[in-house]
Formats: C-alpha cells, sequence, structure tokens
C-alpha cells in the first residue's frame, strides 16, 4: 500500500494505547494508507488532546481527529484555545469531536448536568465564535463567560464534529456540525436510521455533515484465528456495554436494551460478559478474518457513513488488526 491517503477506512486508536506507542502507530497509520486517525478520549484512559498532539507530530498528512471530548471535561474557552493551537500548528489537519461523555465516568468528576444539550449547543456554538476571533459574553448557562477572546484564534474554518446517540443530538449536529462520529458498538440499522435523520436536520445548509462511524474491531489475516479474535472481544465489548448502558445504540436492535438493563442490574460488567449473546459481537463489532469484515466494513457504508474507523479496542490485537485492516483499503477507495 502507498504512503497516500486515499481510503474511506481509518484507525481509533484504542484507549489502552500505552501514551508511548502513540507516535509509533500513528505513523504506521499513516503510512499503512488509511484516510484517518482518530484519538479517543475515553476517561481515564488517554488524555485525548495531548495524545492527538503526538499522533499530528509524528505524521505529516493524515488527518487526526478527537473522538471526542465530553462537552462538560473542559471550559469552552480552554477547549477553544487546545484546538485553535494544534489547528495553526497542523493547517488542515486536526478534527475535533465534541460530545457528552459517558455519563458514569463524568459522574466520578461530579459534573453531571440537568441539561446535556444546553452543555453541547454551548460549546458548538461558543467554541466556534472564539475560533473566529470573536469576543464572547455569556452568562446564566451551563458555562459562563465574560470578555473571552482568544490571542491565537485559528487561521482557517476547522470542521467540528460530535459525538453523540440520541434524536436531539443529532438534530443538533444537523444544525451546527461537520460531522457526527457514530460510537463504536453502533449496529448498522442504527447508522442507517441516523444518516436519515441527520441529512433532515442539515437540509438548507450548504455543508452535508459527514458520517463517521466507529466500529470495535479485532481482525485476523488468518481465517483460522477468527473464533479466537471473536472471545478476545468479548469481554472488551461488555465493558463499553456495561459502561454505556441502554440507549439509543441498543435500541435499533429488538430487546437488546432490555436485555443490557437486566444484566447491568444484576451484576453489571461481569454479568454482560458472562450473558451476552454471542451473536451481539457481529451486530456491533467487526471480529473475525477478511471476508468478514470486507462485508461488514460495506454494510456500514452502504447504510450511509461517509467513513468506517476500526477502533483497535484489544491491547493484544491492535498489531495484527491494522495489519489485516490494510489488506483491505483498496477495496474502499474515496
Amino acid at each position: 500500500m502507498s504512503e497516500s491517503t486515499t481510503s474511506r477506512i481509518g484507525v481509533l486508536l484504542g484507549s489502552t494505547t500505552p501514551p508511548e506507542d502513540i507516535a509509533r502507530l500513528s505513523r504506521e497509520v499513516e503510512q499503512g494508507g488509511f484516510g484517518q486517525l482518530w484519538i479517543p478520549e475515553d476517561y481515564f484512559f488517554l488524555g485525548g488532546i495531548a495524545a492527538a498532539g503526538i499522533a499530528l507530530g509524528a505524521t505529516e498528512r493524515i488527518p487526526v481527529g478527537l473522538s471526542v471530548v465530553s462537552s462538560m471535561v473542559r471550559h469552552p474557552a480552554l477547549l477553544a484555545m487546545e484546538i485553535a493551537t494544534l489547528s495553526r500548528a497542523f493547517p488542515g489537519r486536526f478534527l475535533p469531536g465534541i460530545g457528552h461523555g459517558v455519563p458514569a465516568w463524568t459522574a466520578q468528576m461530579g459534573l453531571t448536568v440537568k441539561s446535556p444539550m444546553t452543555a453541547l449547543r454551548e460549546n458548538l456554538v461558543h467554541v466556534r465564535s472564539l475560533l473566529a476571533g470573536e469576543k464572547v459574553n455569556h452568562t446564566g448557562g451551563i458555562h459562563d463567560f465574560n470578555e473571552v477572546v482568544l490571542t491565537h484564534p485559528a487561521t482557517e474554518t476547522v470542521p467540528i464534529y460530535t459525538g453523540v446517540l440520541g434524536d436531539k443530538g443529532v438534530a443538533l449536529t444537523g444544525e451546527l456540525a461537520e460531522g457526527l462520529v457514530v460510537s463504536a458498538l453502533a449496529p448498522v440499522e442504527y447508522v442507517a436510521a441516523t444518516r436519515a435523520k441527520l441529512d433532515t436536520a442539515a437540509a438548507g445548509r450548504d455543508v452535508r455533515p459527514e458520517l463517521v462511524t466507529l466500529v470495535a474491531v479485532n481482525l485476523t489475516s488468518d481465517d483460522s484465528k477468527a473464533d479466537l479474535v471473536r472471545q478476545q472481544l468479548r469481554p472488551v465489548l461488555a465493558f463499553y456495554i456495561a459502561a454505556t448502558g441502554p440507549g439509543p445504540l441498543f435500541g435499533a436492535i429488538e430487546g437488546a436494551n432490555e436485555k443490557v438493563a437486566d444484566m447491568i442490574a444484576r451484576g453489571g460488567f461481569e454479568t454482560v460478559m458472562a450473558e451476552m449473546p454471542d451473536e451481539w459481537i457481529d451486530l456491533f463489532a467487526i471480529a473475525g478474518g477478511p471476508a468478514h469484515a470486507k462485508a461488514r466494513i460495506q454494510s456500514y457504508l452502504d447504510a450511509g457513513s461517509d467513513k468506517v474507523v476500526i477502533a483497535t479496542v484489544v491491547p493484544e490485537g491492535t498489531e495484527s488488526s491494522l495489519a489485516a485492516a490494510r489488506e483491505l483499503l483498496a477495496d474502499f477507495p474515496q
């Protein structure tokens, strides 16, 4: 594969990636020909902004996204400052994403709010204004601003993505953002429905927001190891299912929300891992050999994804998953 970034397939480095490995893996992703590189901010794993800076500094061309910072964890003024800094240092390559944050994790920091949608709207509106060099004054909302203006605003229009799940968040994305990062664990049915909702919400705008679908993966180039990689992915999926809880992602699959709620109530992660149906691995992730992976990626693209980003969520499977995914890139050009 050449070093050009021409594929509709990207990579998200898993949250368990050691910080000292980010630069090396980022270079491998770029040199492998993937179209995008995304960095997560899952609390309390990697610092997404710092990690994105490492990735940008280690690469030359590939766009690097942040998926996603919570709208409550950083004040929008500080977030705008960080975004402007990276966008000026690496023009045209930084793709910041803002979301609500996993409720269980933000609650650990005492950052639960009555109106997550208000917090997200404030971020999208005020971050955009600050990046444009405008002065912001605002009180009475989730975040206050008193004569805030950036000394070094952005010198270009920075595309802002959201990471949301529900209909209200998708509608807000269509209204104010350039793209939506669909969480890993999203089944194809959810992606198709979200594409339609996003297009409806964006009707009348000059831009059609991009839909980037993250998919938890554990791939192999050796079909004989397909069952092994599926089992390796099982505890990782159980962890995220237990952390996310019932909601729109699982609502696309009949009965899934009820099963998730019941398992969490009876024992949390351990019960989810023990009782999660085997078929959920194929509904909420991609695990297996090349032919299986190719068909599953195509199904997400057919459902309306502009990009499919493989999330290397199994620590011991990162290298093999990247190697297996590289073999598929020619099948999914821009």
